[in-house]
């Protein structure tokens, strides 16, 4: 099996736009998914992200901390999972309830680097 990060990404004001009903709809269906992964061996972590942050660029001479975002668009959380091929892992990201609630939502499938080729450092897990 080999690693995959499932950055979710959403505008940041999406859930103001769902009733309380339908967040809670929301929430149990991602705990569904979550209980799913888990039990098909493919989860090795999943969190959401607060809409709110700053982000930090520059170098050590100019940092510049500013606004998080300046587009609606915010990574709302991830899922660290295991998958046979990146074929594996667009089904398992297809399977995000986030695309049942929103037609803004987008996955984007990442293979995990675990050994960086030029120097055989294998990275920490």
């Amino acid at each position: 099996m080999k690693e995959y990060m499932l950055l979710i990404r959403n505008n940041a004001d999406i859930k103001d736009q769902m009733t309380p009903d339908q967040q809670r709809e929301f929430l149990n269906e991602c705990m569904v998914y979550i209980e799913k992964l888990k039990k098909n061996g493919n989860l090795k972590s999943a969190q959401p992200l607060v809409r709110e942050g700053v982000m930090v660029s520059g170098t050590p001479e100019a940092w510049k901390d500013g606004p998080y975002t300046e587009t609606k668009e915010v990574i709302v959380g991830y899922y660290h999972i295991l998958a046979k091929d990146l074929k594996d892992a667009i089904s398992i990201a297809k399977g995000n309830p986030e695309f049942a609630y929103t037609k803004t939502a987008k996955v984007e499938v990442r293979p995990i680097k675990m050994v960086e080729e030029a120097t055989a450092y294998t990275y920490p897990k």
